[in-house]
C-alpha cells in the first residue's frame, strides 16, 4: 500500500518514522508546505518527497493528515473525495461547527476514516477497559484524570488552540468515553493562571479542574495543568465496587511518594507525548493500515471526535459562565 502522509513536523516525523516499518507499507510518500521539511523526513525514513500535495494524492493509495491544525478539514474532505482511506490527527477541524461539517462529509463519502486518538491504542488503557467491560472492577463509582504537560506552548500557539480544554484534555474526554463505554452527560470546570501570565492575554488559563458526571450516574474529576517540572504526567484511575486501578502509575511516573520508605520513581520521567505514548501511536498506525486495507472498522470515527470535541465545548462554556453545562446544550449535528 502506498501511503501519503501531508504534515512532517514533530508529530509527523514520528509518524514517518513508524509508517516506514508498519507492516502492509509497501511505500510511503511524504508532502509538507514546507519543501525543506519533506525533504530531510524523506532522507531519514526511506520515503519519497512529493513537490506538491497534488502530486502526493495522485500517487496515494491511503493518506495520514499531520499537518497544522488549520489544515485538516480542507485536506480530509480532499482525501475522502478522492476515495482514499483517511487517518488524520485530532482534531478534526478547528472548531464545533467545522467539525460536525467535516465530519459530516466523511460519514456521506464512505470512504474508511480514522482520528488520531492514539491512548486507545495504550496497553494500559486498553487493560482498564478490559477489566471494567468484564466485570472485574464491578460497579464503577468514581475515576480521576491526570493531564500535566512539562512545559508550556510557545505563546504564538496559544491563541490557535482554543483554549486548554479542547487542546490538551480533549484526549481525556475520548478516552473515557471509550474505557467505559458510557457518554458524559453533564460537565462543571473552573481554571486560573497559576503560573504563566500570557494565557490571560488570549483568555486562557493554564491550570484547570473538570468534573464529570457520565450518563449512568459515575463521577469523574480531571486535573489539568500546563506545566510540570517533573515531566510528562498522565494517568487515570478507576474506583470500582470490585477494585481500583490505575493506568500510568509506574517507574517513569514524574511523582514521589512521601511516605516514609517508599523509594522514588526509578526514572527517568517522561519527558513529552512522543515518548509517552510512542507504541501507542505505531498500534494505531498498524490498525489504520488494517482499516485502509478492509479487514476492520475504524477504532476511532469522525462522530468519535465530534463526541470528544463537544465535552471539551461543554468543560470552555463552563469554565467561562461558572455554571454546570449539560451535554445536551452543544450541538451534535
Amino acid at each position: 500500500m502506498r501511503v501519503a502522509l501531508f504534515g512532517t513536523g514533530r508529530i509527523g516525523r514520528l509518524h514517518a518514522r513508524l509508517l516506514s516499518t508498519t507492516p502492509g507499507v509497501d511505500e510511503l510518500i511524504v508532502a509538507d508546505a514546507i519543501a525543506e521539511r519533506a525533504i530531510e523526513a524523506a532522507a531519514e525514513t526511506g520515503a519519497t518527497a512529493a513537490p506538491t500535495v497534488a502530486a502526493a494524492f495522485e500517487r496515494a493509495e491511503a493518506v495520514v493528515i499531520a499537518a497544522a491544525t488549520t489544515a485538516h478539514a480542507e485536506l480530509v474532505r480532499a482525501s475522502v473525495d478522492r476515495g482514499l482511506p483517511t487517518f488524520c490527527e485530532k482534531p478534526l477541524a478547528q472548531d464545533l461547527a467545522a467539525t460536525l461539517e467535516t465530519a459530516a462529509h466523511v460519514e456521506r463519502s464512505g470512504v474508511p476514516f480514522q482520528l488520531g486518538f492514539q491512548r486507545r491504542f495504550d496497553a494500559g488503557y486498553t487493560e482498564a477497559r478490559r477489566l471494567l467491560a468484564s466485570g472485574a472492577l464491578g460497579t464503577l463509582y468514581n475515576f480521576h484524570l491526570s493531564g500535566h504537560d512539562p512545559e508550556p506552548p510557545h505563546e504564538s500557539y496559544i491563541p490557535q488552540s482554543g483554549g486548554l480544554f479542547r487542546d490538551f484534555s480533549i484526549h481525556d474526554f475520548d478516552v473515557i468515553r471509550w474505557v467505559t463505554g458510557r457518554e458524559v452527560a453533564e460537565v462543571y470546570a473552573d481554571g486560573d493562571v497559576r503560573g504563566f501570565p500570557v494565557f490571560a492575554r488570549y483568555g486562557d488559563v493554564d491550570t484547570g479542574v473538570v468534573t464529570l458526571r457520565m450518563d449512568d450516574g459515575a463521577l469523574g474529576v480531571l486535573t489539568v495543568a500546563r506545566h510540570d517540572p517533573l515531566g510528562y504526567d498522565i494517568r487515570a484511575e478507576l474506583y470500582g465496587s470490585k477494585d481500583s486501578v490505575s493506568v500510568g502509575l509506574g517507574p517513569r511516573t514524574p511523582l514521589r511518594s512521601v511516605e516514609p520508605g517508599v523509594p522514588p520513581p526509578a526514572g527517568p520521567a517522561w519527558p513529552d507525548f512522543l515518548e509517552r505514548f510512542h507504541d501507542a501511536y505505531a498500534a494505531e498506525l498498524a490498525a489504520f493500515v488494517r482499516v485502509a486495507a478492509g479487514s476492520e472498522a475504524s477504532p476511532a470515527t469522525a462522530r468519535d471526535g465530534v463526541e470528544a470535541l463537544r465535552i471539551a465545548e461543554a468543560a470552555t462554556r463552563t469554565l467561562h459562565e461558572h455554571r454546570p453545562v449539560r451535554l445536551d446544550e452543544i450541538p451534535r449535528d
